[in-house]
């Protein structure tokens, strides 16, 4: 499998070959990339960001830690049942341990109409 790697800006184009638990990257400048080629092969992980809408504005939430890729959309819709404190500010944690991931779900910004 071909990936470029996005953690960081060199964006190294990596060659990622997966024999039963073996995982071999190349390709990679830094050990970061080595890692991130791995997880992206076995276990992928996005970070979630949306927005959800409150009486008087709009709110954006991102989840504190990467979730399980094959998470993301079940994430999204779990945002839109949540009823969001009155009062919130930004770097609340709205919710916690969000679908039994050990992931909260923090404020980022919050915005008045």
């Amino acid at each position: 499998m071909n990936l470029v790697c996005i953690m960081c800006p060199v964006g190294c184009n990596l060659k990622v070959d997966k024999n039963g638990k073996d995982v071999v990257v190349m390709g990679n400048r830094c050990p970061r990339g080595a890692e991130y080629g791995r997880n992206e092969i076995t276990c992928p992980k996005r970070m979630v960001t949306t927005v959800v809408k409150i009486n008087n504005g709009t709110v954006c939430l991102k989840t504190d830690k990467a979730i399980k890729k094959e998470l993301v959309d079940d994430c999204l819709r779990f945002t839109k049942t949540l009823k969001l404190p009155k009062k919130i500010k930004a770097g609340d944690i709205v919710a916690k341990n969000i679908l039994g991931e050990d992931v909260n779900l923090v404020t980022t910004e919050i915005n008045y109409n």
